[in-house]
This record gives C-alpha cells, structure tokens and sequence, in this order.
C-alpha cells in the first residue's frame, strides 16, 4: 500500500486529489462540534479529544496537499439516506454544514457543490431537494471549475449517498467521481470495509494513497493486531456482541483477558442463566454467548448499576476488577462504553476504564465513536503517552 507520505518529496502543484473523509455524525455530534467551532472552544495539539476524531483526521493532509499547491476535492457521506426519494431531509444529511466548519479549523475557504437533476452545477439553494445526479455535462463541468481554481483550493461535495450508485460500487458512479481528481487519498478508515464507489471503486482508476491517519491506524492497530505483548487485555463494550464478532474472533486466541461491559454483558449473563429484567440483550446471540463463556477469558461484571428495572452501568466492585486487570497489562484495545453513557450518572463505569487506561504503561488503542465519546466529554488528562486514539469501530 502507498502513503501520502511518500509524496513529501513530490511536486503537486496544479493537481487535484480526490479525498475520502467520514463526516458520518449524527445531528447531535453535529451541532456540539458547530457550537465548538463557534466559540473556538478547541485545541487539537493540547486537547485532541475537543475536536470530532474524524475532522481532526483529516486536517493534516489537507494542510499538507493545499501547501504543495494541490486542489482538494473532499467526498465523504453523512447517514442513510434514501437515493430515491424525492425529499432527502437535507437538514439531516447535507454536509453543507462540514464546509463551514472546515473553512473555520482550516482558515481557509471551502466551497460546497451539490447537483440536481434539473439544474447544472449548483454551490447554494438548500431549499430544493438535494441529489447527487451526475449528467456529462454537469461532471465537464465541475471538472473545469477545479481545473481552473488556483492551487490550495478546498472543494467539498455533497453527501455521497444521496446517489444511489455510491453503495452498488456502481462503476459508472466511480469513474464520473475519478474523472473529477488525479489521485486518490483515503482518510476514512472507519468505512474502509465497505465495498463502495469511493472506497473501492475509485482506486482501481486512479493513483492510490492512504493518508497520514489512515498510515497512522495501520501502523498502529497492525502493532496490536500482529505481536501484542502481553498481558494483552481487550474491554469490550456497547450494545451488540454482532457488532464485535469479527474483533473476538481476531483476538480470541491472543488475548489473556476480555473484560465484559455494556448490553454486551446483559447477553453473557442471561446466557449464564443469570436474571436481567428488562435489560436490552441478544436472544439470537445467546448460543453463541454461551460457547465464549466456556472460555476463562471472558470476565464479567460481578456487581452491576440497575435503573428502571435495567442494567445500566458496571458496578463498583467491577470497575475495581476491570482496573486491576488494566493495571497489570502491556498491550489494551477498549472498544465499546460500559454503560448508558448519554446519562451522566451512568459514565461511571466507562470513565473508571479510561482513568486506568489513561495511568499505565501498556500501549492501548481506544476505538469506536461512542468510546472516543468518553475521552471527548472525559476531564482526565492523558498521562499514557502509549495510548492511540483510532476512529474506527
């Protein structure tokens, strides 16, 4: 695989590169980062949890691309919305809102660009539905405004989903996008699973890079993936043991420990044969629960935090047994909260990890929007300089 490292030495001035980011937040994560930006309340050198993981990731190569006097076409989608409907709830899925954002973190301008199917290339008038239909002319088109904008200009182009052909990988859509750029430079590691037109379709035409983040989260996960010293503890959380299938099985016969929390442990302890109310869990995944437990590697909540007649929180005694196998350990992967934590008083259990984490010595990679969303909203200061923070799942 290239990096975009590789092109220090390169002389890029004139070209145009197409850039792959993930600005997939919801409207929530949308308007705190908004109201951030608005009161310049962040530091990415001094606090790099203020900013979204996701726009911070992609503001090096930016940097870096529009000081070599390169042009930046920015592709990215935002949600699940529906191609063929004729309403596509701009409010909801426009990365209109990215361009101004951007423009304030990268004091530069951003110009939007959006299409629809009656008029040419369009830059304002939200008001008419938002789709992303390319004609010839309207891809000429856009083509020269980018050839024609001096160096160092920032393009941004609508929510790649509002085209159907994106998610087919639809190899018309892919060469309508590679006909925009001269190269390809990937930054959205959270989505490069997908079989997309922009993910996968676009490097089949056209010279391919992985960016400086993308670099960073290979090089990185690969550290903890291929020779993890132990003792190796992975805290898995969330609500899904679906969503963490494929990671149990990764490191399944590597790691010493698996520190349970979150709806994920309400699976392993009905499937135990322990009561758990109305607590959300996987009745489908209860079999498969069952196998793993046979494993002494799976550790659960000895005492849990209930409201309302649901399990919401790992207990006091849990947190205390979680953090002494934290302590103890070389190389950590935490991915999932162990709680409810859009309640405050249920953060507890997630924030008594990221303090241990946070004090030993053991490389650790903290992973997934909801577990970044604790160090983000977390006052604890890093004292772990081991610690990588990836924007992936």
């Amino acid at each position: 695989m290239k990096y975009l490292s590789s092109l220090k030495s390169k002389n890029l001035s004139g070209q145009i590169c197409l850039l792959r980011a993930d600005f997939n937040l919801s409207s929530a994560e949308l308007r705190r980062l908004n109201a951030e930006v608005r009161r310049k309340k962040f530091s990415i050198i001094r606090r790099p949890f203020s900013v979204s993981p996701r726009i911070a990731a992609i503001l090096p190569a930016i940097n870096f691309l529009t000081e070599k006097g390169a042009k930046v076409v920015i592709l990215s989608h935002r949600g699940r919305p529906n191609p063929k409907s004729s309403k596509l709830q701009a409010s909801s899925f426009t990365l209109r809102p990215f361009a101004g954002i951007l423009s304030k973190l990268l004091k530069k301008s951003v110009v939007f660009v959006k299409f629809d199917t009656t008029n040419n290339l369009l830059t304002s008038d939200v008001d008419r539905p938002l789709k992303l239909e390319f004609t010839t002319s309207q891809v000429v088109n856009l083509r020269n405004k980018i050839k024609n904008a001096p160096g160092g200009n920032i393009f941004l182009l609508e929510n790649l989903r509002f085209n159907a052909g994106e998610d087919k990988n639809d190899k018309k859509f892919a060469k309508q996008l590679a006909s925009l750029g001269d190269f390809y430079v990937n930054e959205a590691f959270a989505f490069c699973h997908r079989p997309t037109a922009s993910i996968a379709g676009i490097p089949k035409l056209l010279p391919s890079y992985a960016g400086f983040s993308l670099e960073n989260e290979i090089k990185n996960l690969s550290a903890a993936m291929k020779a993890p010293k132990k003792p190796f503890v992975v805290v898995l959380g969330g609500i899904k043991i679906a969503d963490k299938i494929g990671l149990i099985e990764n490191f399944k016969n590597k790691a010493d420990k698996f520190l349970i929390g979150g709806g994920i442990a309400n699976t392993f302890l009905s499937a135990r044969g322990d009561q758990v109310g109305k607590s959300l869990y996987e009745k489908e995944k209860i079999q498969f629960a069952k196998k793993l437990l046979k494993s002494p590697k799976i550790v659960l909540p000895v005492d849990v935090i209930v409201k309302n007649g649901s399990i919401l929180d790992i207990g006091v005694k849990t947190r205390k047994n979680y953090a002494e196998a934290i302590k103890g350990a070389k190389t950590i992967i935490w991915n999932g909260p162990m709680g409810y934590i859009e309640d405050k008083g249920l953060r507890k259990g997630s924030e008594a990890v990221l303090r241990a984490i946070l004090s030993s010595n053991a490389f650790s990679v903290i992973g997934g929007g909801e577990t970044l969303s604790v160090t983000k909203n977390s006052k604890l200061k890093t004292q772990n300089s081991k610690l990588f923070l990836s924007t992936g799942g």
